[in-house]
C-alpha cells in the first residue's frame, strides 16, 4: 500500500514519532510507500533541509526493508512559499530527485504555521509554478483562513473545535484553489488533502468533469468518525480539518466507494498525551486506514477498487511505479492488535 499523506515527526520531535517507529509500524499495517508532508520541526522548504530529511528517511527505509523482507519506499513533499526563488528552487529540485514526490501547500495555517493564508499569495504559488512548468502534483491543506474562528475553540470544550474550524473554510478553500487553477495556467495536478465535506468533493468532481486535472484523498477518521465523537476528553480526536456531521461523513465514505474520492491517506500525525491534552492537532492514522478497508469491503467495494484507493490511483497521479498489495481480512485482523498497541491512545476504538 501507499499511504501518500504522514508526519513522521523526528528530531527534536521525536517524543511523539521517529521516523524508524513510524514506518516500522506502517509496514505492520502493509503500508511499504510512505509521502512525508513538509511542516516538520525543521521545514522541508529548502533544497538542504530536504536532501538532510531524504538522507535520513531512506537510511531507515533501507534498515526497515532488510527486518521485513520488503522494499520501503521514503519519499517526501516540498513546501512551498509566495517567493518566486524558493519555487524555483523546489521546481529544479523535484526535477532531479525522484523521492521528492510533490509539493505542499498549506492554504490556511494548521500545525507548524507554514500556512499562505492571502489569495494573492496563493494565486502567485499557482502563477510562478505555470511559468515554471511545473506538471507534478501540489497538495493542498484547505482551509480559509479568514473562516476559521479560532476565538471559538475552548482546550476545555474538544467539540468546540469544529465551531472555530467550520465546513464553510474547506469548501471555500477548495473553491479559491480551483479558480487559481483556472486563472494560471497551472499544468499539474491540483490535489485536495483530507477531504471532510460532501459540498467540496462535489466541487472536485465538477472541476474534472470541465476537465481540470484535480484528485482529493480521503482519511479513517472523517470516513468512519464524526463530531459526535468530538468531544472525547483530552482533545484525543482533534484534528485539522476537525470530524465533521453525520452527512458529510456519509459523503466522504460514499465518494470512497464510487470512485469520487481517489484514494485513502491517512494523515497519521501522532502526538504524547501531553501534547494533546495541551491542544496538539493530529492522531496516528494506521490502525484507521485498516478499519476503513475492512469497512469498504464489507460495504461491497470490489477488489479492484481497493487496489486503487491504496495505492495504483495515487502511483499513476504521482507518476511512480511502487507496489500496491491490499491488505486481506486476516492480514488485518493481525496487525490491528500491534498498531493499537503502538501510540499512546487509539482514537478508533469505538470500532471493533
Amino acid at each position: 500500500m501507499l499511504d501518500v499523506h504522514v508526519h513522521l515527526r523526528d528530531g527534536s520531535q521525536s517524543a511523539k514519532e521517529t521516523i524508524l517507529h513510524g514506518i516500522r509500524s506502517g509496514s505492520a499495517a502493509m503500508i511499504t510507500s510512505f509521502f512525508d508532508m513538509p511542516n516538520t520541526a525543521v521545514p522541508l522548504t529548502s533544497a538542504a533541509a530536504i536532501t538532510e530529511r531524504l538522507a535520513h528517511g531512506n537510511r531507515v527505509a533501507s534498515e526497515v526493508s532488510r527486518q521485513v523482507g520488503k522494499d520501503i519506499f521514503y519519499g517526501v513533499y516540498g513546501g512551498v512559499s509566495a517567493d518566486p526563488r524558493q519555487l524555483a528552487e523546489m521546481v529544479d529540485l523535484y526535477r532531479r530527485e525522484q523521492h521528492l514526490v510533490a509539493l505542499k501547500m498549506f492554504a490556511g495555517h494548521s500545525t507548524g504555521n507554514m500556512g499562505l493564508t492571502g489569495q494573492d499569495m496563493q494565486q502567485r504559488v499557482y502563477d510562478a509554478l505555470a511559468e515554471h512548468g511545473y506538471d507534478g502534483v501540489l497538495a493542498v491543506h484547505c482551509e480559509k483562513e479568514s473562516l476559521l474562528h479560532p476565538e471559538l475553540y475552548s482546550r476545555a470544550d474538544p467539540a468546540s473545535h469544529g465551531r472555530a474550524r467550520p465546513a464553510e473554510a474547506e469548501i471555500a478553500s477548495v473553491a479559491d484553489q480551483i479558480a487559481f487553477v483556472r486563472q494560471s495556467g497551472f499544468r499539474g495536478t491540483l490535489h485536495i488533502c483530507h477531504i471532510s465535506t460532501a459540498k467540496a468533493i462535489a466541487l472536485v468532481r465538477e472541476a474534472r468533469k470541465d476537465g481540470m486535472r484535480v484528485t482529493c484523498g480521503a482519511t479513517a477518521h472523517h470516513a468512519l468518525l464524526s463530531e459526535s465523537v468530538a468531544g472525547r476528553p483530552g482533545n484525543l480526536l482533534k484534528m485539522n480539518p476537525p470530524l465533521r456531521g453525520e452527512s458529510d461523513r456519509l459523503a466522504v465514505f460514499a465518494g470512497l466507494c464510487d470512485g469520487s474520492v481517489d484514494w485513502i491517506e491517512s494523515d497519521h500525525a501522532p502526538h504524547t498525551l501531553q501534547d494533546k491534552e495541551e491542544g496538539a492537532s493530529g492522531i496516528p492514522g494506521f490502525a484507521g486506514t485498516l478499519l476503513l478497508i475492512r469497512t469498504l469491503r464489507a460495504a461491497g467495494v470490489s477488489e479492484e477498487q481497493l487496489r486503487r484507493l491504496c495505492g495504483e490511483r495515487a502511483c499513476a497521479i504521482y507518476g511512480l511505479d511502487l507496489p500496491v498489495t491490499v491488505p486481506s481480512e486476516s492480514q488485518i485482523e493481525e496487525a490491528l492488535p500491534t498498531l493499537r498497541a503502538a501510540y499512546p491512545w487509539d482514537p478508533f476504538d469505538s470500532i471493533a
